[in-house]
């Protein structure tokens, strides 16, 4: 069986309640088909299945009752009865997308509030289910490195150059590698001072899970953002979950992007206040350092 909710380097072993519905959708890839049916009524119907028994939603699902059960499990829980205890608490304090995808019938003038709004709703949705404990982690990690190695691959490269932009101004040693061949050659040569940053939209990009594998047999120590369940996650030493509905007719990311951007900016924040004065001095000579590349406002000749 296919445990699609991690629980590692998490404070307890007890799946977060909040934002069930989103993680529903990340794991529904790695389910049997006979529990996809029962993932694909909950998303569908959410309310409609917490009045229903297991018996009743096996039925209107068409599979048995064991396969529920497997469901409830697959997702990280004891069973059917705390699966849908923490499902009722997610659908009384998470915040639904509420039909927020563009689709053909609207029309442009749609689009805008529509992409915002489903923006606010998955920033909203990270930010409720993230896990201060393994974010704390991450911060130490970033914090103890004497070199830093930002990965990813197609659209993920983006965060990663993202990441190494603002990682490299604590005076750490940072570089980015997007390409997979430049990223196995590096991780092979890495030590166990070292940190690889790798991010994933879905956590299973091959070439990815490969250098992150290399980099592991050096010793370096590995920080994912990526979705709960994959491979990926299954290789680093801290994991943030980032899960994240991406709306199924856009090929590209969009809302999971911003979620991972938010979190780089939340772990450079943090790792500047944990390393101090120090650290605070490194950033002021940098913007100090650009200074006169700028043209001077007229708001500043008046000051």
């Amino acid at each position: 069986m296919v445990n699609v909710l991690s629980t590692k380097n998490t404070t307890t072993n007890n799946p977060p309640e909040k934002g069930l519905l989103a993680r529903i959708r990340v794991a529904s890839t790695a389910l049997s088909r006979a529990e996809r049916q029962v993932a694909d009524f909950l998303l569908q119907k959410p309310h409609d299945a917490l009045e229903m028994s297991i018996r009743v939603l096996a039925q209107v699902c068409n599979v048995s009752e064991p396969t529920v059960a497997r469901f409830a499990q697959s997702l990280g829980f004891d069973g059917f009865k705390s699966f849908k205890l923490a499902f009722a608490k997610s659908l009384a304090t998470g915040i639904p997308y509420l039909h927020l995808d563009v689709n053909q019938a609207d029309h442009v003038k749609d689009v805008l509030p529509k992409v915002f709004d489903r923006t606010i709703a998955a920033l909203m949705e990270a930010r409720n289910t993230a896990n201060s404990a393994t974010f704390e982690a991450a911060v130490n990690l970033l914090a103890r490195a004497r070199r830093i190695e930002c990965y990813g691959l197609g659209y993920s490269g983006a965060l990663a150059i993202d990441a190494q932009l603002k990682f490299f101004r604590f005076g750490i040693p940072t570089t980015v590698f997007c390409d997979a061949h430049l990223q196995a050659q590096s991780a092979s040569l890495l030590n166990s001072d070292c940190l690889v940053v790798a991010f994933s939209r879905t956590g299973r990009t091959r070439d990815l899970i490969r250098s992150v594998q290399l980099a592991k047999g050096t010793g370096a120590k590995v920080l994912v953002l990526c979705a709960s369940g994959g491979p990926l996650a299954e290789l680093a030493d801290v994991h943030i979950s980032v899960d994240v509905e991406e709306d199924p007719d856009i090929y590209t990311p969009m809302t999971s992007r911003l979620a991972h951007l938010t979190y780089i900016d939340a772990l450079a924040v943090a790792v500047t206040l944990l390393r101090g004065p120090a650290a605070i001095d490194m950033l002021e000579r940098a913007k100090a350092s650009i200074s006169e590349k700028r043209l001077v406002s007229k708001l500043d000749e008046a000051l």
